[in-house]
């Protein structure tokens, strides 16, 4: 599928706030709102645009812990650490990644002790190395920006 620079504003848009209706949409991109509704549709169908999604602050839920953990396997058991950190409550996200540590994690958590009864979970099988949070630097995503660059 072809994107172009209106595809590629309406996805900011909607990056920017996935609520909006067709209407204000198609006045932020200076289109009809059925050519809006149709370009939508097939970023949706395409799989462009996999879905809308609500963002949960954690913070203000009491979750004001945070840490980066790295996670690496004793012993290849990648079924055993899928199970774990599938049934982890506390995850914000797991990544597998390459380099230093087969995993990277984020947690949330009301405590220290529930960070490290994590840990402790999980130590018979993985070396890990924690960082916790301090403060987070938000970044403006901007997409029109770096997928314009490529259209160019």
């Amino acid at each position: 599928m072809k994107i172009d620079h209106v595809d590629i504003k309406i996805i900011d848009e909607l990056s920017k706030d996935a609520r909006l209706s067709m209407r204000e949409l198609s006045k932020r991109v200076n289109l009809s709102s059925p050519s809006v509704t149709e370009r939508v549709r097939r970023l949706e169908n395409e799989g462009i645009i996999e879905g809308y999604t609500l963002k949960v602050n954690r913070e203000k839920m009491g979750l004001t812990i945070q840490c980066l953990i790295e996670i690496t396997l004793k012993h290849a058991e990648y079924d055993r650490f899928k199970s774990a950190i599938q049934n982890c409550a506390n995850a914000v996200f797991c990544y597998r990644i390459a380099g230093k540590a087969c995993y990277i994690i984020k947690l949330t958590a009301l405590s220290m002790k529930e960070i490290e009864e994590f840990i402790d979970s999980i130590s018979a099988f993985t070396h890990t190395v924690t960082y916790f949070i301090f403060s987070e630097i938000q970044i403006d995503e901007n997409f029109s920006e770096a997928l314009n660059k490529n259209l160019s």
